[in-house]
């Protein structure tokens, strides 16, 4: 193999790269936060006798769930385009992510939720709490521990999936490093250090993740 390394070339754009690492984490974050919120909802609505709540849910969660990342990214941005809604990248690819977010973790949070015994429910009535303040202060709390880890193993999927935001222009890391790459013809250096900066911030974020876990529970998960 006759092939040689031009490293300077990457050091170079070093903090464009390192830009294009911070837009993956800030849509990631803003997706998984966004997510764990409409999930919490969906949960619940599927939990709940009123039929049309409990059908949006279940439509919502089997076509997230079912249906490959890129569509989600695709109609998002040309499939709206082609309605007269016009989405830049980021919107585009930070709606796809919050639709699909939320679907895996309707199901992992309902599963949280069924898991708490129905006696807490009851308890909190007895109590006098209304229902928002047994959810707020009982259920929810508990939900949280009990599906702390897969919440956080689909917040690196939703980095790692962020890549996929290079089809539709995206200057997230993936899409930065084409970019730079198509302008250097550096592909392998270039490639190499951004699989090293993805493969770095989702151990960053697990080791994070752990810390928190042991500071927010005490070592129980």
């Amino acid at each position: 193999m006759d092939y040689e390394f031009h490293w300077n070339v990457v050091f170079q754009k070093l903090p464009q790269l390192l830009n294009g690492a911070f837009v993956t984490l800030h849509v990631s974050v803003l997706a998984m936060l966004l997510g764990i919120v409409i999930a919490i909802l969906l949960a619940i609505a599927k939990m709940n006798n009123s039929k049309p709540f409990c059908y949006v849910a279940t439509v919502w969660v089997e076509i997230a769930r079912n249906t490959p990342a890129l569509f989600q990214i695709y109609m998002a941005y040309f499939g709206l385009g082609a309605l007269g809604i016009h989405l830049s990248p980021y919107v585009a690819v930070l709606s796809a992510l919050v639709f699909i977010n939320a679907g895996y973790l309707t199901e992992t949070f309902r599963g949280g939720f069924q898991s708490i015994p129905v006696t807490q429910y009851s308890a909190s009535k007895s109590l006098g709490m209304t229902s928002l303040q047994t959810y707020r202060y009982i259920i929810l709390p508990q939900m949280l521990r009990r599906i702390y880890h897969p919440m956080t193993n689909q917040f690196v999927w939703s980095i790692l999936m962020s890549s996929l935001g290079i089809l539709v222009g995206m200057s997230e890391l993936s899409g930065t490093t084409q970019r730079l790459q198509s302008l250097s013809f550096r592909t392998l250096e270039f490639f190499i250090v951004a699989a090293v900066m993805y493969f770095v911030i989702t151990k960053l974020v697990l080791f994070s993740a752990s810390l928190l876990s042991r500071r927010l529970f005490k070592g129980e998960i």
